[in-house]
């Protein structure tokens, strides 16, 4: 059965990117295998932190096949997974640190990545103003700040504070189209919010 056009489309697209790596395009994978194992690689290039099945999903793979290609992206060391509470998220193989994982991991969950962006945006900006932003209540806010305050990229000693700020703008600008609007509309700001001041 040939395989689904925009599902084709799709891989191609991903495979232009993953193509690139010196470590893909594994030997004795058939012209087929490669296409998606390429995909993947490149998806995971451009979508750092994805869980499975965001993976499975965006590139219109089956989950048999996802898992499949992925175990063998495992094994041959060109990608590498990280436990993120309920989640696998992959990632590039030694492309980033832990904390950066965690982060990227967070940044990839909606009401965390809300507060994350805004702090960035507002560093002065309340529970309230988080509440607002991730559409959520103070609890729920409360609630995940405790989280992010347990792995270490918050600090809730006078207000709310990004601990490691430079890390996290740095991952949110290079990967924004893929968090979402709110996300995207920060890097278009980036100018506003890094300054550079050479010393005298």
């Amino acid at each position: 059965m040939g395989i689904d056009e925009d599902k084709r489309a799709t891989l191609r697209r991903f495979a232009a990117v993953g193509a690139a790596s010196p470590l893909v395009g594994l030997a004795g994978a058939s012209e087929g295998e490669s296409e998606v194992r390429d995909a993947i690689a490149g998806y995971l290039t451009t979508t750092p932190g994805a869980h499975f099945s965001k993976l499975r999903d965006d590139l219109k793979l089956g989950t048999g096949e996802s898992q499949h290609h992925l175990r063998r992206l495992l094994d041959d060391g060109v990608v590498e997974s990280y436990r993120d509470g309920d989640y696998r998220r992959f990632y590039p193989a030694g492309e980033f640190s832990d904390f950066q994982k965690v982060v990227l991991g967070y940044l990839r969950r909606a009401t965390p990545s809300a507060m994350l962006v805004t702090l960035l945006r507002d560093p002065d900006a309340t529970g309230g103003d988080l509440a607002d932003a991730a559409d959520v209540s103070r609890g729920t806010v409360s609630k995940y700040a405790a989280e992010l305050e347990n792995v270490g990229l918050l600090s809730r000693e006078d207000g709310y504070a990004l601990t490691r700020p430079e890390t996290v703008l740095t991952l949110v600008l290079r990967y924004a189209d893929s968090f979402g609007p709110e996300a995207a509309a920060l890097a278009r700001e980036a100018d506003g919010l890094i300054r550079y001041e050479p010393s005298s």
